[in-house]
């Protein structure tokens, strides 16, 4: 029979759909485990659908409509593999799997908008954002690269707005404070890399010194970077990055024995990143450059940092009527 009942791996009864026929000389066999929710009358409804399509297809009344389960197999298989948080990516992606399964590429946005509707008030926009993303993304690759679909089965899907910039900052007086206090010698190298270069932790263990300036070769928005040093890293040009952890733990205990008493609440590794731009912003350097030494690809990228342009700003506004 085209729908039998059988057990899935935690041993409860589904629907599973079996299409074993010759159709113009050539055998066809399609096998599809339904969703657990379905009854007999969906199941049936499914055989009747899915059979007649697959007849037309295989007589070339009908061209094949690929399903998301499809895509997303295809982008476990060869891409998240080579991706750094590929098992964090595979498990949002099982996560989601209820509301994808069996459904065609082309009800990709229905899907994504039905889960952010269900999803508001249990999730954080970011997780939402974050999972719909892999969706899409796995849609994109098998759209790409094994010609899944006409177009781009990603362009009308709506993402949630996120808003989780920290305006969280610390000047030099107040990086030098937590360097001080840090015992590992490694963490304090990198809390002062990092303040004087503005590179995220990751960058700073895969950089290379090269005349003087820190040399990137793939940065986050996928583009290569170039940092001059500043003369007080050179010092710690030989110092090994150590481990994320490790750099958290000793970032925090150097936070708790400073002591600061105007250090604001939040303050993190990545803290010293956005320190630095305000740093150099401070010092009247253009928004545009600070942009081009942290490595962001737009200037979107910088709205978090143009209320502390203002001494730029200020010799802005003081050209207006001056003769040329």
């Amino acid at each position: 029979m085209p729908i039998s009942r059988v057990k899935d791996s935690k041993g409860r009864p589904r629907f599973e759909f079996e299409f074993s026929r010759r159709i113009s000389g050539r055998r066809v066999r399609v096998r599809k485990r339904l969703p657990a929710s379905w009854n007999r009358a969906q199941a049936d409804a499914f055989d009747r659908k899915e059979s007649a399509r697959l007849y037309a297809e295989e007589t070339g009344t009908e061209r094949r409509e690929h399903t998301i389960d499809e895509a997303v197999a295809h982008y476990l298989d060869e891409r998240v593999p080579a991706l750094k948080d590929g098992k964090g990516i595979a498990k949002e992606l099982a996560l989601l799997l209820p509301r994808y399964e069996g459904r065609p590429m082309s009800e990709l946005p229905a899907v994504c908008a039905k889960y952010l509707a269900d999803s508001r008030a249990t999730l954080a926009p970011a997780t939402i954002r974050n999972r719909l993303r892999y969706l899409t993304g796995a849609c994109r690759y098998a759209w790409k690269h094994h010609g899944m679909g006409e177009h781009d089965p990603a362009a009308r899907v709506v993402m949630p707005a996120v808003s989780n910039e920290k305006q969280v900052y610390i000047d030099r007086r107040q990086m030098l404070m937590i360097a001080r206090a840090c015992r590992s010698w490694e963490v304090r190298a990198m809390i002062r890399i990092s303040f004087y270069s503005g590179m995220r932790l990751s960058e700073i263990g895969r950089a290379r010194v090269v005349d003087d300036c820190w040399v990137l070769a793939d940065t986050k928005n996928g583009e290569p970077r170039i940092v001059p040093r500043h003369p007080r890293c050179r010092p710690y040009s030989d110092y090994e990055c150590p481990r994320r952890s490790m750099v958290a733990y000793w970032f925090r205990d150097a936070i708790a024995g400073a002591a600061i008493p105007d250090l604001p609440a939040g303050v993190t590794f990545h803290t010293l990143r956005h320190s630095s731009a305000t740093a150099m912003l401070a010092g009247g350097v253009p928004l545009y450059t600070v942009g081009a030494v942290l490595g962001h690809k737009s200037t979107a990228s910088m709205k978090r940092y143009s209320h502390h342009a203002t001494q730029s700003l200020r010799a802005a506004i003081g050209q207006i009527g001056k003769a040329a």
